[in-house]
Formats: structure tokens, C-alpha cells, sequence
């Protein structure tokens, strides 16, 4: 089985207002907060409302994210998580099938 390689990939899409606020809300949520901030070791973190779909890994792309949000990545001063799949069902989101959001240590 040959692997494919894949050198462009189109991560943009956009979210219908009312799925979008739906989606933050779960993603800002006081509880869900307090998993992440357990998880990272005790500091606080906040929603920065930036969302972005995992893009296969390339050489363009070697985090697996578009290239616009590796800065993130590279940053102690930031936290990427994947969205829960029963956050983005919720949501009523299925298209994207994945996301990733972008959280600030506070």
C-alpha cells in the first residue's frame, strides 16, 4: 500500500452562527475550564474563540495544522486541544469532522 502525499489541503470552513454559539458556550464553560487547566497542571486558561481543522502533515504543514496557527503551537503561552466530538455533535457541527481550539494560559 503506497502512502499519498499530500501537498495542499483546504482547512477553511465556517460555522453556522447558532452551531458556532453553541459550540462556545461548551467550549467556555466553567467546568470544561477547570479539565483543561487540570490537564496543563493547575493554570487557569481562557477560550481565544480561534478554531482551526487539523490538515494531514506535510511538508507545508509539519504540526498538522494550517500554517497560520503554528505560532500557537510553537507558544508555551497557548494550549491546543482537540474539541470533544460530543461538543461539536451538540453543536449539530458535522462538517468539519474534527477541530482543534486554541486556549490562552492565564
Amino acid at each position: 500500500m503506497a502512502l499519498k502525499i499530500i501537498e495542499n489541503f483546504d482547512a477553511r470552513f465556517t460555522l453556522d452562527p447558532e452551531a458556532q454559539q453553541t459550540l462556545f458556550s461548551l467550549l467556555e464553560s466553567d467546568r470544561f475550564l477547570q479539565q483543561i487547566a487540570e490537564q496543563i497542571g493547575g493554570q487557569r486558561v481562557e477560550f481565544t474563540h480561534l478554531l482551526f481543522q487539523p490538515v494531514p502533515y506535510s511538508t507545508a504543514t509539519p504540526k498538522g495544522m494550517p500554517a497560520e496557527f503554528e505560532s500557537y503551537g510553537n507558544s508555551d503561552d497557548y494550549v491546543i486541544i482537540n474539541v470533544p466530538p460530543n461538543f461539536t455533535f451538540q453543536a449539530k457541527i458535522f462538517k468539519p469532522s474534527r477541530l482543534c481550539a486554541i486556549y490562552r494560559k492565564i
